[in-house]
């Protein structure tokens, strides 16, 4: 898939021959991808893999030490007001209420400057958007966990996004909140034009979320192998199809763990 942004054409991420370090150690090394408009990648690895680093980096939030990044057609140098992040932890400001959560970074120095209508506008459609608008003035305090992740998201998309960043953001849920938020975020990225890279260990989250799967496996860290997710959604009424990929995954990360050992 490609960007359709009227001023890019391309991916909207596009990295090349990457390498992040840390302590003078490689973490990852030769790492390249492209994300596309409205595409959900998944970037799945065993611990230590590099998978966090590697996504901070794409992110803008670190230097790579070689090989470049490219967000819209343009070099990502810091990070970019046209991205969000969403990390494991919500990170809600506890005396904010889920409007003011929502909202807080859009008048920062690096965000495109909006008038108050429309500021409100974005929180509102954000709120809409996770299902929390009856909470609006609630209290982080007064929200369950999931509730809490789905403010995270909704900060995230009131920035109206062209690429979100999440590093494995449902690791904390249950196994049904997991599942609502996981279908949650295949909706809002057909219905918000978004594309999302996510971070994850969990092989299953991997194959219901992503359009396509990355495995990042070694020391340090490489692009092992990919595989393009063609299973129809909802991908599980397909147990059969999802059975096969799983095992075809485990036997590439058990296949590559060896190979690094």
């Amino acid at each position: 898939m490609t960007a359709q942004d009227p001023a890019v054409a391309g991916p909207a991420l596009d990295a090349r021959n990457l390498r992040f370090g840390y302590l003078g150690k490689p973490v990852v090394d030769g790492v390249s991808l492209a994300i596309g408009k409205r595409e959900i990648v998944c970037l799945l690895g065993g611990s230590g893999s590099g998978k966090s680093t590697l996504l901070r980096g794409l992110a803008g939030l670190a230097v790579p030490e070689d090989g470049t990044v490219s967000f819209l057609g343009q070099p990502l140098l810091a990070p970019h007001p046209r991205a969000a992040l969403v990390f494991q932890q919500p990170s809600l400001l506890p005396w904010h209420d889920v409007r003011a959560n929502v909202g807080f970074g859009l008048d920062f120095a690096r965000q495109p400057a909006i008038d108050r209508v429309a500021r409100e506008r974005r929180i509102a459609n954000a709120i809409e958007a996770v299902g929390l608008a009856s909470h609006a003035r609630a209290y982080p305090a007064q929200l369950s966990g999931g509730q809490a992740q789905r403010v995270a998201l909704a900060r995230a998309l009131a920035r109206e996004p062209e690429l979100l960043f999440a590093d494995e953001p449902f690791s904390a849920l249950d196994a049904i909140t997991r599942a609502e938020m996981q279908a949650l975020l295949v909706d809002l990225v057909h219905r918000w034009h978004t594309a999302v890279l996510l971070v994850t260990h969990d092989i299953d989250e991997a194959i219901l979320v992503a359009d396509r799967i990355l495995l990042l496996a070694g020391r340090p860290g490489r692009i092992a192998r990919e595989w393009r997710v063609d299973i129809p959604r909802p991908r599980e009424d397909h147990g059969d199809e999802i059975v096969r990929l799983r095992l075809e995954i485990v036997a590439a990360l058990r296949d590559a763990t060896n190979l690094a050992g």
